[in-house]
């Protein structure tokens, strides 16, 4: 059993460590994690004896961009997108910035007030991390944990983290963390347990309005939703009274321009769209949100920029790498923030794509039963085939011969 997050935050303001962990499908490893206002070098110490991993210090972006500490790289191509900077040491009063000593010092001066741009030595031993304003509701991950853990304990919205290896150089999975937090007597909380708790307290999506949309599948309520963060906005159809129901259809459907208003061939987006809004009608309620998403969240220019080089070869996984981009972009919060707010606890999702529901079930929704929605063509098998093959999608192998069947009767 995982302790609760009161008990983590008031650890974390006690100037104690905390160890987090994240979902299984993604990293699946445990972080030590503290507040940047408490770290010392018997902190640092701890966590490179203990953890073994990187130590680093999650910031916001406006107190990196006070600092003038820029990302490592422009076209972030790490598994989980986790935004590095340049390193730094503190040039006051250290040596070498490697010493425990040091690095306490390196990243009390990257929250003090009277640290300028100069008092920092470029590369260094201390890794500042970009979190995404929003923290765990935006991005469920253990930069952004740090920082929401130390605001809710009242200090410095900045972390210090490390991730926590095995013995043997393996990252140290559950069974070990809780080994390791009874031996040291830290409290273990999960980043799903911080989501849940900051959805009960806080939101990050606003109503704008409210309309009647009639359309060719029936008249849905429309409405229209702004992320307070990104001012994005995004477009809730509602059919039916769903608030409070149960197993409720649903459909979250991420931006096409060229699938769902021109019906590219090239993936399956607007017949998707279609077919949702359809499968919605016939059951005579249920919910479609679309998702300013655009490209699997790499926006349209770079979508386009990806299509050139797919004109060249590569399938839809190899054009986005080529591009920078890790496979899938998408941001699940906001969705999920928008059922939530509509009244919904448990869907059946209409989707291929299973991490959307891992994603989904990380913000609190039980998702009780998942309705594949595909359209295969001559066009589109191979975009499909690599979605299903390199990203995971559950599609059969049965509709892709049944595809080629087709199109060798039609020879």
């Amino acid at each position: 059993m995982l302790s609760s997050i009161e008990e983590a935050i008031k650890d974390i303001k006690k100037g104690k460590l905390v160890i987090v962990v994240d979902d299984e499908n993604r990293e699946n490893e445990g972080d030590f994690i503290g507040a940047a206002q408490k770290v010392s070098a018997k902190m640092v110490n701890f966590m490179a004896k203990y953890g073994r991993g990187l130590i680093c210090a999650p910031l916001t972006p406006e107190r990196l961009e006070a600092l003038n500490i820029p990302i490592m790289v422009n076209e972030n191509t790490s598994l989980h997108g986790t935004h590095f900077t340049v390193s730094v040491d503190y040039k006051k009063g250290t040596t070498t910035g490697i010493s425990a000593y040091d690095r306490a010092k390196t990243i009390k001066a990257l929250i003090d007030p009277k640290t300028r741009p100069e008092d920092l030595a470029r590369p260094g031993h201390v890794f500042p991390l970009r979190a995404v304003n929003g923290g765990v509701l935006r991005r469920a991950g253990h930069t952004e944990a740090s920082v929401d853990l130390a605001r809710l304990a009242g200090l410095y919205p900045a972390g210090v983290l490390c991730e926590i290896m095995d013995s043997d150089g393996r990252m140290a999975r559950l069974p070990k963390l809780k080994k390791l937090a009874r031996q040291f007597g830290l409290k273990i909380i999960s980043i799903k347990d911080l989501i849940a708790y900051r959805r009960k307290k806080e939101r990050l999506i606003e109503r704008i309005l409210e309309t009647d949309l009639p359309t060719k599948y029936g008249k849905f309520k429309l409405i229209l939703y702004e992320d307070l963060v990104t001012q994005d906005h995004h477009i809730a159809l509602v059919l039916g009274d769903v608030r409070g129901k149960k197993n409720v259809l649903v459909r979250v459907h991420s931006q096409c321009l060229t699938g769902d208003v021109f019906h590219s061939f090239r993936c399956d987006c607007g017949d998707q769209l279609d077919a949702a809004l359809r499968l919605i009608a016939k059951n005579r309620s249920g919910v479609f949100v679309y998702m300013r998403q655009e490209g699997r969240g790499i926006g349209l220019v770079n979508k386009l920029k990806a299509y050139r080089l797919q004109d060249k070869g590569l399938d839809t996984v190899e054009a986005n790498l080529a591009l920078g981009f890790p496979p899938d972009l998408r941001d699940y919060g906001i969705g999920a923030q928008i059922l939530v707010d509509l009244g919904l606890s448990s869907v059946k999702l209409l989707t291929n794509n299973p991490k959307k529901i891992i994603g989904l079930k990380g913000y609190g929704l039980k998702v009780t039963g998942q309705i594949p929605i595909f359209s295969v063509h001559k066009h589109n098998v191979g975009y499909l085939k690599t979605k299903r093959n390199k990203l995971g999608h559950l599609i059969p192998e049965s509709v892709f011969a049944e595809a080629e069947k087709k199109v060798g009767r039609k020879r």
